[in-house]
Formats: structure tokens, sequence, C-alpha cells
């Protein structure tokens, strides 16, 4: 039977501050290795921070993108990947012949094992859109990429599952924004300022329909209808002028919560995989009972597709 210990990370980033993000990500890559994991994996543009972004020129958003895997920061990750001897996932900003991506990378102690570029990136009108899906092999497992948004999208979930993923990374940075669902919304930043001298506010806010209430809508579903394990990391605290709540987790292929972070502090869960769920999952079964023929050319036929999201379309707050 395989077996993988993986880890999942929150923490608290720093808006455009690289070195500091490394750092909190070579800290934090400490205490899983310490804990036994294989691989740990880190939220959306962990490096830089992410919300910050749609304020932002092209100038300089180029001057914050970097080359993959030469860059400074796939070198740092590198480096911490073989100081600890432990598997990395975290997300930058890349540039590559001239366009500018939100990019998901894993590197190991050899250098860049994958790299994935989100396909439905509306942060900044300066990001082109990645156009392809990513499986890779991962210590025996075959594994998938999918940036936040993507995720919602659940053909891209399928799409990643029928090319051989059994785990799918899902980098996020996301909750606690404004929406059309009941309940949705920003949290407010009092609350935040106050965690420690009265956190249960906080965490009804954070575990309520503005966090991980709206997650459990949608985030067991993805895991058990793909018959697959999941992956998903969040940032803790202010990404930009955003609060985030955390809520980093690991699910099985049954869509059963594994290990996930509680605190209001950078933090890191594991949990140890093991692959007789993916033989035994009901997604695992449905997926293999598909009659592609009867639908092919209604999932297939031509959509004008629009990435749209209602915090944009309105003024942030604290």
């Amino acid at each position: 039977m395989r077996s993988l210990c993986i880890a999942a990370a929150q923490f608290e980033p720093q808006d455009g501050d690289k070195n500091y993000n490394l750092s909190v990500i070579e800290s934090l890559t400490a205490q899983a290795k310490n804990k036994g994991a294989d691989v740990i994996s880190f939220h959306e543009l962990s490096i830089t921070a992410y919300t910050f972004i749609k304020d932002l020129k092209k100038s300089e958003l180029i001057k914050l993108a970097e080359k993959v895997p030469d860059g400074p920061s796939t070198q740092k990750l590198i480096a911490i990947s073989k100081k600890f001897d432990i598997t990395i996932l975290a997300g930058l900003v890349e540039l590559e012949n001239d366009n500018i991506y939100n990019t998901y990378i894993c590197v190991n102690a050899d250098g860049l094992i994958a790299k994935y570029k989100k396909i439905h990136s509306f942060i900044s009108p300066y990001m082109t859109a990645g156009d392809q899906y990513v499986v890779f092999d991962l210590k025996g497992w075959k594994c998938g990429m999918l940036i936040c948004y993507d995720n919602n999208v659940i053909e891209n979930v399928r799409a990643t599952a029928l090319l051989g993923a059994e785990i799918i990374f899902a980098p996020h940075v996301t909750g606690c924004t404004p929406s059309v669902m009941p309940g949705r919304g920003f949290v407010d930043g009092k609350l935040w300022q106050n965690r420690f001298l009265d956190p249960v506010p906080l965490r009804m806010e954070f575990n309520g329909p503005k966090g991980r209430g709206w997650l459990m809508r949608w985030l067991p579903a993805r895991a058990y209808d793909n018959g697959v394990y999941y992956v998903f990391t969040n940032p803790i605290g202010y990404d930009g002028d955003h609060l985030k709540g955390g809520n980093s987790m690991i699910l099985d292929p049954y869509g059963e919560i594994l290990a996930e972070t509680k605190s209001f502090d950078d933090e890191v869960i594991i949990s140890t995989i093991t692959d007789d769920k993916l033989i035994l999952s009901g997604g695992r079964r449905y997926t293999n009972a598909r009659k592609p023929e009867l639908y092919r050319n209604i999932i297939g036929a031509p959509n004008q597709s629009e990435t749209k999201v209602d915090w944009l379309s309105g003024k942030t707050k604290k």
C-alpha cells in the first residue's frame, strides 16, 4: 500500500515582501519536516501575497514577477527543499516570454518538478491566463494543481482527475468577501485586532458562511465526486486589504476532513494518506461508470468563458 505524509500550511503574508514570506515558508517547512511530512503545500501566490496585485500597474507587476525556475524565489525554494529534504509547493508571479502568470510550482532538492499557470486569472488585467492542466509524479503518486477559482469550475477538477491525478493541490486566497450568496461578506477588522482577548466572535465568523461554511458547500464534493485527495491551502489574517480565515485542510476521497488548521497563527497540519481509499471511493466507481457518448457534445459545446467575482466590482474594507 502506498502512503504519503502531506503538510498543509497557513500564514499571514506581507504584500510584495518576498524575503519575509520565504522566511515564513522556511520556518513552516522545518516544522512540517519535524512532524514527518514528505511534502508541504502553501497558498496561492504565497511568495508575493495576492490581493494587493489588483492595484498594481503593469510596470509594478513586471518588477514583482520572476522567471521559473531560474528566478531567485524558485531557487530559494529549491534550497529550502534541499535543506530539509522535503518537497515544497508554493505560488509566485511568473514572467515567461513577456507574459505574466499566477503560477504554482512544485520543487525538491533536485529542482523544479512541475509548474501550473492559473486558468481563471482575474486579479489583474495584465496577467495572462494559463491554458493547460498539469499532472505530475510525486513520490509514486499522480498529482494535479488547480489554483483558487479554477476549482470552482467542476470540469477543471474532473479533467485533472481523468488525466490521472490522485491528489489535487488547491492553493487559494479566498473567503470573507462579498457575494450574492446569503451570509457572505467581509469580516470586521476589529475582530481580528481583538482576536486574542476575545477569540469567539472571530472564530464564529471564520467558521460561518463567510468562511468555512462556504467551503463545506463545495470542497468535500470536489474530492468525493472525483475520488481524489484534496489539499486546500489558504492564508490566515490579512492578504492585502482582505481578511482571510485560513482553514487549510486535507480531505480524503470520501470528502472527509483528515486535518485542518484551527488557530489564528501561522500553522502547519499534516496527514498521512493511503491509496486504499482511492480504490474504494465512490467517486472512482462513478467515474468508471460514465457514458461520455451521451454528453460529449453537450459538455464540449462552445462557451463564452467569463471569470467574474463579486468583490472586485465594489469597494473593499477592513
